[in-house]
């Protein structure tokens, strides 16, 4: 399926007019020239191209958006200073901290947007087909922004459908209750939805929004507003904008729920779009991780219903290379150890790990057959089967999606380009641990998006693609709205939570947890593991931690990690919170960010969130 932000539309075409250097105007006063960028097909094309171009670059982990991998307990990257996530994850930000603060950035694409939809039908060379077109993906753009505010800050000034040079007056400018922000956005969406296409068949213009993208986003943002966060949470029953009004649900409306299944639903119902599966691989057990792998590496596949193919595999693949054991890799982006703790067994199919003691130790569920201590020896990666290794028990016998995304001390680099490389981690090793320069310091490294067969050491670092939105997900929310609901529906929650582990060749989750059945809290506990562990690294952790309500629960900790800093490969194994400094801060106030000083002092009238 061609859905990915192509390439041309991806990089930021040259265009008559920049972003806005103040969000909340609009200068349209060289008109002439204007007018004539909107008369041309090129011209206006490229302004579209424009508007797509304020989308978050995800896979950018540096990036204000994808700083959701960092900022998430699902991560531990190896640096300890000079990094932007560090000050958030100790708790150490406020008001003037400019990391990422996206604020102005998302209100500069809606004033874009809304450029291109008051003046897109000046246009002489398109017809009305292509123009309304157009003009809904400008619309969805503009909704989509508003959204990434919402997700962010909480309910945000909503500038509507004003024309673009009707002037605001920042000192009267307030937030909006989440009602009106909600709203607006449905219905911006709904709009866009019935213009665009189901499918983009021009090659010319892989990528541009369609029906389904659309539909994704209006599942997330339900499934959200559903959740405790966005409703009727008491943090922040009583907050009120300066007219009066409440800015967020006052009581807990369960029927947000409904809509939140229905949404998923819909789409689920379009019939374009199905898992990925790889279907060149005979052993069933590599399938299921070359399937997994495959959403990454295979082009327009049946899976992503949008998202961004990027050319720039450099920045993040030597980023999860080896330091020391290939030419060139900085080994910073690690998952951490409660991510890796999560995947379930192959066997059991049931997660391993179900807490954790005061001092760091996992607590083991004894029927799923996990071992935390010992060896086996002559072990052959499942996937990488070209050297026997003496692995640790706790990295046998795991899901497929483990092998396909964790790259484990004492397993060898993933492909056999310039030999057979092994990559172990600890002082002495391979990838040696050092107290200063790049190393990996929990003992893992990500793999997940390195395409096996990209020779990077030859300077090959290839491509991949990142999904805003592929089925797995709205399977899960389905799967989360079906067993929340008031009309409760175990049977559907359990069919599609599923079908994402059967692609990864697990069985039933009722078959590995009988008791599940008739049973809402075990199913919304673990359907929250599937959540972690199928999307992990996709940017999703954060905002579900969040919009969950769970974040200080599960982002308060010390960093627990291997002893990388152990002499031998043995004792690296153990588990220690001496590694990585300080810890994991997260406090009630940090459930939305604040809005940043900078507005403040523009917006005089602005109310600021909880805590800040």
């Amino acid at each position: 399926m061609k859905k990915y932000i192509y390439l041309l539309i991806c990089l930021l075409m040259p265009v008559l007019f920049g972003a806005c250097s103040k969000y909340l105007d609009v200068d349209l006063a060289n008109q002439k020239t204007l007018d004539e960028t909107f008369q041309k097909r090129t011209t206006t094309e490229r302004y579209l191209a424009q508007v797509y171009g304020y989308l978050p670059i995800e896979h950018d982990l540096f990036n204000s958006e994808g700083g959701n991998v960092p900022l998430s307990d699902e991560a531990l990257f190896s640096w300890v200073a000079w990094v932007p996530w560090l000050n958030f994850t100790n708790g150490g930000w406020g008001v003037t901290t400019d990391d990422y603060a996206t604020w102005v950035h998302n209100y500069q694409g809606i004033n874009q947007a809304t450029i291109f939809i008051n003046n897109v039908d000046k246009n002489v060379e398109l017809n009305e087909s292509t123009k309304s077109t157009m003009k809904a993906e400008a619309r969805f753009l503009r909704a989509y922004f508003y959204y990434l505010l919402l997700k962010r800050y909480g309910p945000v000034f909503v500038w509507g459908d004003r024309a673009a040079d009707d002037k605001i007056d920042a000192k009267t400018v307030d937030r909006m209750p989440l009602e009106a922000n909600v709203n607006f956005i449905l219905s911006e969406f709904d709009k866009a939805a019935a213009v665009l296409p189901k499918e983009i068949t021009d090659q010319a213009w892989y990528g541009r929004l369609t029906k389904g993208a659309v539909m994704a986003a209006k599942s997330e943002l339900l499934l959200y507003m559903a959740r405790p966060l966005f409703n009727g949470a008491k943090l922040y029953v009583g907050l009120k904008n300066r007219n009066g009004e409440f800015l967020f649900p006052q009581t807990v409306d369960p029927n947000k729920w409904e809509l939140a299944a229905q949404a998923a639903k819909d789409l689920i119902d379009l019939n374009l779009y199905t898992l990925y599966q790889d279907n060149k691989e005979t052993n069933s057990f590599r399938r299921a991780i070359k399937s997994y792998m495959g959403i990454y590496f295979e082009k327009w596949n049946s899976e992503i219903i949008w998202g961004r193919w990027s050319d720039d595999g450099f920045n993040y693949n030597v980023r999860t290379a080896p330091p020391r054991v290939v030419t060139m890799g900085w080994g910073g982006y690690a998952p951490s150890l409660k991510l890796v703790d999560s995947y379930p067994m192959a066997s059991s199919g049931r997660y391993p790990i179900t807490g954790y003691s005061s001092n760091g130790q996992p607590v083991i569920d004894e029927k799923s057959g996990y071992q935390e201590t010992g060896f086996t020896d002559n072990y052959v990666h499942p996937l990488d089967n070209f050297a026997a290794f003496k692995a640790h028990n706790s990295c046998v016998g795991r899901d497929a999606r483990f092998y396909a995304s964790i790259l484990a001390n004492g397993m060898y680099w993933i492909n056999r380009l310039h030999g057979d490389k092994k990559v172990t981690f600890f002082d002495g090793g391979t990838s040696t641990y050092t107290k200063t320069g790049d190393c990996v310091k929990s003992g893992y490294l990500w793999r997940r998006m390195s395409d096996p067969t990209n020779d990077i050491e030859s300077g090959n670092w290839g491509q991949f693609a990142w999904p805003f939105y592929r089925l797995a997900e709205i399977y899960l929310n389905y799967a989360e709205a079906c067993n929340e609901k008031p009309n409760r529906n175990e049977t559907e929650a359990l069919k599609y939570v599923n079908l994402v582990r059967q692609r990864s060749g697990l069985n039933k989750l009722e078959e590995a947890y009988p008791e599940v059945l008739g049973n809402k809290e075990l199913l919304r506990g673990l359907l929250r593991k599937e959540r972690m562990v199928e999307m992990a690294f996709e940017g999703h952790r954060y905002p579900d931690l969040r919009t969950w309500m769970i974040a200080e629960q599960e982002m308060n900790e010390p960093y627990y990690t291997r002893n990388v800093a152990a002499t031998t490969y043995e004792a690296s194994w153990e588990r220690t919170k001496d590694v990585f400094p300080g810890k994991r801060v997260f406090q009630a106030k940090h459930y939305f960010f604040p809005i940043h000083q900078q507005q403040l002092s523009e917006m005089v009238n602005m109310t600021q969130n909880y805590g800040w």
